[in-house]
This record gives structure tokens, sequence and C-alpha cells, in this order.
């Protein structure tokens, strides 16, 4: 599969849906990580502690990092990332949320529900 028209490269989509049971230590676990974090500017880091005290979606963003996901992968290195959490009305009985229905669909594209 190793042909001139084969991209080497892959983008991989993932969606989950967190039910966050502890806010205060979601807030004290992304307050920690910026505090760590010795290359944030002081300026950056002053904004980053206000956002993430303020809303737990923020703190989450601060703690699930994508380089994790790949990082054991043998031969993939992650070249590019971008990621958002933002507070949802969830129901896992709604049409909305099933999962598998776009599995059926996506799996022509080699994507995966699970």
């Amino acid at each position: 599969m190793s042909t001139p028209e084969t991209s080497r490269f892959v983008r991989v989509r993932v969606e989950l849906v967190l039910e966050v049971d502890d806010h205060d230590a979601v807030t004290q676990a992304a307050l920690r990580r910026i505090s760590d974090d010795a290359d944030m500017p002081a300026e950056e880091r002053a904004h980053a502690q206000s956002a993430v005290t303020e809303d737990t979606a923020e703190a989450l963003a601060y703690l699930v990092d994508p380089f994790d996901l790949v990082s054991e992968v043998p031969g993939v290195e992650l070249q590019q990332a971008s990621w958002s959490s933002e507070q949802v009305d969830y129901d896992p009985d709604s049409p909305e949320w099933d999962l598998a229905e776009d599995d059926v669909d996506d799996q022509e594209d080699g994507e995966r529900a699970g």
C-alpha cells in the first residue's frame, strides 16, 4: 500500500463526551499542570489559571492532550493537533448522540466509533 498516490498522513477524528463528577478535582489538576509548565509566560499563565478556574471545560482542555493518545504508537509522529472542549447537554438516548449510526456510513472512510 506504499504507492506514490498513498499519503503518509492520516487524519484521526476523536469525539469524547466526559462526565465530570468532581469539578474541583479537574480544576485543581489543570492548575497543577499550568503551574508545572516552566515554558509558559507569566501573562499567559495568569490567563490560563483564570480560565480553568471559571470553566471546567477549559480545565479539561488543559488536561487532555492529543500527543498523549499517540506518543506510544510505534511508527507515527504527531504532526498537528487541535482540540477544544465545551459543556454540552448530553442525553445518551437521543439520536443525536448515536455514534453507531455514523459508524455505518464512515466505515468506508476507515473511521471507527467506539
